[in-house]
């Protein structure tokens, strides 16, 4: 049958058919390396916040929100009115690297928004429309600028698809550049986690620069991320970070912050290394500053800026749609602090998610900052001891999430969820260990890819959208719109917890092959 025929029968067929038929002509057409598509079959025809209407008629709850990139959810109002004034006005909408007043006007507001170390002598280099090419414009300014070549970088990092962003990641396929250890809790590199853990990673930075036998010579610059999203929503402890900016400051050595996925309030902070108060050098912005539409800039100190003209380029680095989109969301995060109550509803989300779950065997550690929250499942098998790193939380249940739960509360102290401090808590603190981050409790179990795909089909099940994401794909990530309200939160928690609590019983039931061999969602209820 003709493709033509098929699409005419499917448009007087019921909506499964519309559904089904476009999902096989993208497995036929498509590149086997679609992602998303294969672990989420849904056909989005309709969109508003946080909800997701799919062609079969079916909604859900997206809390993958393009991977970060919808700050304010689904087309929002202030970013539809954005995009229609400036097709409205008959403006250009690609002008390379014209100024225009649409360029004006986001320029402005996002300096507003920087660090107030970088904001006073900052420059903006406007990148292709994706966040792998800002990465390879900052090496490619910290090389020139210094004339050296080598970068140090970090395990467990992602930072683009792009061949020199996938050299600084976690997974580059070989070694060309320096590899440094990430401060982590659960699988810390040095067996001990916590603010020992981080003191270690932070002495093995230290030592790799200073020793003259080391076989590292000085870097051009440093890249890290303030939280390491796909390395499985790691935060880094605020004192490290502190660290790392004193021994690059020290040595001259420029740092770079990718805040892809940090950035635009996501964490609780508008900008994450906002947490630590450090300014580095170079900050690489993508995703939520086009405003759902592809933008990627690059920030940098103006002692930096000495590139030849044309150094680098990009024919769609003039998106005027997307400086006009960004400008609206970026306003509209900084004007109603939607930084400030991702940083308190994020809180609360970990402890119930502690509460609910985080003693069941499968639940190795839940974690995160702001809205940008990761729970890691782990193979139960053992001695059966149930919890995994859950931080001492304790209270929880949908109750704190009540229409006016978000005004009725202050941000939690940073010992809120935690024991009293004492002993090794004290150093914790001492250290600036967000309070999302805890002491391990043991030894971590062996991670469980296929237990956390099956949460996320039982996820897509019950209406709700999650990503995986960490060192084996182990870990479900939540990363909703800064804009989801006390309601939504409460319902995307208890489908979670609901999917969560069926695979740890359907595991616990029927071994450990039983969930791998559940095929995909194809609908939620």
């Amino acid at each position: 049958m003709a493709v033509t025929e098929s699409l005419a029968e499917e448009a007087h067929g019921p909506a499964g058919a519309v559904h089904e038929g476009i999902l096989r002509r993208q497995s036929a057409r498509e590149s086997s390396a679609r992602t998303y598509a294969r672990a989420l079959p849904i056909v989005p025809v309709r969109a508003r916040g946080l909800t997701i209407e799919g062609a079969d008629g079916r909604r859900y709850l997206d809390c993958l929100s393009g991977a970060g990139t919808l700050a304010l959810g689904h087309n929002h109002p202030v970013v539809l009115e954005a995009v229609r004034q400036v097709l409205d006005s008959g403006a250009p909408l690609s002008v390379l690297d014209l100024a225009t007043p649409v360029k004006d006007a986001f320029i402005t507001e996002l300096f507003r928004t920087l660090p107030p170390g970088l904001a006073g002598r900052a420059r903006v280099q406007f990148c292709g429309p994706a966040g792998t090419d800002a990465v390879e414009a900052a090496l490619k300014l910290v090389r020139t600028a210094t004339g050296r070549s080598g970068v140090l970088a970090f395990t467990g990092a992602y930072h683009g698809m792009t061949a020199g962003a996938l050299a600084v990641s976690g997974g580059a396929p070989e070694v060309q550049v320096t590899r440094l250890p990430y401060p982590q809790d659960y699988r810390c590199p040095f067996g001990v986690g916590g603010p020992e853990g981080a003191e270690l990673a932070a002495r093995w930075t230290e030592s790799l620069l200073d020793d003259p036998k080391s076989g590292v010579p000085l870097p051009a610059g440093m890249i890290l991320e303030p939280v390491q999203g796909e390395g499985g929503v790691l935060p880094a402890p605020d004192d490290w970070l502190r660290r790392m900016r004193r021994l690059t400051a020290d040595r001259s050595i420029p740092l770079i912050a990718d805040e892809v996925q940090t950035g635009v309030g996501r964490t609780g902070a508008f900008w994450a290394v906002g947490h630590s108060g450090i300014t580095p050098d170079v900050m690489v912005l993508s995703k939520a500053i086009g405003g759902s539409l592809p933008l990627a800039v690059i920030v940098y100190r103006d002692d930096l800026d000495v590139w030849q003209p044309g150094a680098h380029a990009g024919t769609f680095r003039g998106n005027q749609l997307a400086m006009a989109a960004g400008t609206a969301t970026l306003a509209f995060v900084r004007e109603n602090g939607l930084a400030e109550r991702a940083g308190r509803l994020g809180a609360r989300v970990m402890e119930r998610l502690r509460a609910d779950i985080g003693a069941l065997a499968c639940v190795g550690e839940v974690r995160g900052r702001g809205l940008m929250i990761g729970v890691e499942l782990v193979e139960p098998e053992g001695d059966g001891a149930a919890g995994g790193l859950v931080g001492g939380a304790v209270g929880g249940g949908s109750s704190a999430f009540g229409p006016d739960a978000d005004r009725a509360g202050g941000e939690p102290a940073a010992h809120d969820v935690h024991a009293a401090p004492s002993g090794a808590e004290s150093a914790a603190h001492a250290f600036g260990a967000v309070p999302s981050r805890a002491e391990p409790a043991r030894a971590p179990r062996p991670a469980a890819p296929g237990l956390a795909a099956a949460v996320q089909r039982e996820c897509l099940r019950r209406g709700l959208i999650v990503e995986l994401g960490g060192r084996h794909s182990s870990v479900v990530r939540l990363l909703p719109p800064l804009t989801i309200s006390d309601e939504q939160t409460a319902a995307v928690l208890d489908r979670l917890t609901d999917a969560v609590g069926a695979v740890a019983r359907d595991h616990e039931t029927h071994g450990p092959q039983h969930a791998l061999r559940h095929g995909p969602a194809s609908s939620a209820d």
